[in-house]
């Protein structure tokens, strides 16, 4: 009778742990993010409420190093040309620890940007307290953020597209699908997907 009291006792105290802890995991589809205030590689500080006409973001978490990531900046400056002037523009975050990847690192981030002709602000999670709060795990880790009165409603998390190797291999375009959804005022067919990538360096 002991043991079974202490083995009850012991699967209540998980699921209270679990209860209490679901939250760290990030933000979910329907949640509202907050802003944050970064450092973008021009040195100034960016914030989403910069943004003042904007309908909405692309957050995107990715990196120099991660070869997932690197596969995904033309398809991510691609993103910001197309839906930019349609008021979705792309917001790209570092993650990483540079002292862990090296190439990662503040002046590694302009040249990144440099070289590749990023039309977005390329921002530095310096603190790394803000890829915690999105609950990105992955590089690239994308979060649409639609902006509305209530604040920045969350309404896309994962994947960029379903082919990560090839991109004219692609056969669903998850991020690209839920833009055009939302800004025609539509349902969203695929809210969540698992993003493919790096582990972010902590």
């Amino acid at each position: 009778m002991k043991t079974s009291i202490k083995t009850i006792s012991l699967i209540l105290l998980v699921f209270i742990t679990s209860a209490f802890t679901i939250n760290d995991s990030g933000y979910g589809i329907g949640d509202y993010a907050t802003d944050f205030e970064l450092k973008n590689i021009d040195g100034k500080k960016v914030s989403l409420k910069d943004f003042k006409e904007a309908k909405g973001f692309l957050v995107i978490f990715t990196c120099n190093s991660c070869p997932y990531a690197v596969a995904y900046e033309d398809r991510i400056i691609a993103l910001d040309k197309k839906y930019k002037s349609l008021g979705v523009p792309v917001i790209a975050i570092n993650p990483n620890n540079p002292d862990l990847q090296p190439r990662d690192g503040f002046d590694q981030m302009k040249k990144r940007a440099a070289d590749k002709g990023f039309t977005f602000p390329y921002l530095l999670d310096e603190e790394q307290d803000i890829f915690p709060q999105y609950g990105a795990t992955r590089t690239p880790h994308v979060f649409l953020l639609e902006n509305t009165s209530k604040g920045y409603l969350v309404r896309y998390i994962g994947a960029i597209d379903d082919n990560y190797q090839d991109a004219s291999q692609v056969e669903t375009k998850y991020v690209e699908d839920a833009v055009e959804a939302m800004l025609a005022g539509e349902e969203i067919k695929i809210t969540t997907t698992k993003a493919i990538g790096c582990a972010i360096k902590v």
